[in-house]
C-alpha cells in the first residue's frame, strides 16, 4: 500500500543520513523498519504489569508556549509516582527532563503517554525495570 506524508526537511535529512549509515538501499524499507520498531515498543509498554521503577527522559522545546506549564501540571497530577526530576539545559532551544518514576505501570504508562502528546515535546523515552521487590 502506498501512503504519503509530510515531514520537516531537517527530520527527513537526518533519517536519510541514518539510512545511509546503516546501509539501507531504500527509504521505504527504512520507514517500514522504523514503524515496526515503534509498534513493538508500544506493545512492550502495554504488556508490562505490576510495580515498576524507571526513568522517563523528555526532550522539549522550552520556547514552545505553554509546554513547561503543561509538563509541570502533568507531573503534579502524577506526583505520587514521581520520585525525582532533574532538569538539564541542552541547547538554547531544548531542555531535557529526567523523571524518576515508581509505582503501578498503568499509571507510569498514562504519565508517559500524556507527556508524549504535548505540543512542544520532541522526544520521550521510558526505560523501566522491576521495582526491586523481587530482586534477590
Amino acid at each position: 500500500m502506498r501512503i504519503s506524508m509530510s515531514l520537516p526537511k531537517k527530520l527527513l535529512n537526518e533519517f536519510d543520513e541514518v539510512l545511509k549509515d546503516r546501509g539501507y538501499q531504500s527509504r521505504s524499507k527504512g520507514i517500514r523498519d522504523a514503524l515496526k520498531d515503534y509498534i513493538v515498543r508500544y506493545q512492550w509498554m502495554n504488556e508490562m504489569e505490576g510495580e515498576r521503577i524507571g526513568i522517563l527522559a523528555v526532550i522539549y522545546d522550552h520556547h514552545y508556549t505553554g509546554v513547561m506549564e503543561d509538563l509541570t501540571d502533568i507531573q503534579h497530577d502524577y506526583r505520587e509516582y514521581i520520585n525525582a526530576v532533574m532538569h538539564v539545559h541542552m541547547t538554547e532551544k531544548y531542555c531535557l527532563e529526567v523523571v524518576v518514576v515508581k509505582g503501578d505501570v498503568k499509571y507510569i504508562r498514562d504519565l508517559t503517554e500524556k507527556i508524549m502528546r504535548l505540543k512542544g515535546v520532541e522526544h520521550v523515552k521510558l526505560t523501566s525495570t522491576a521495582s526491586g521487590e523481587k530482586i534477590e
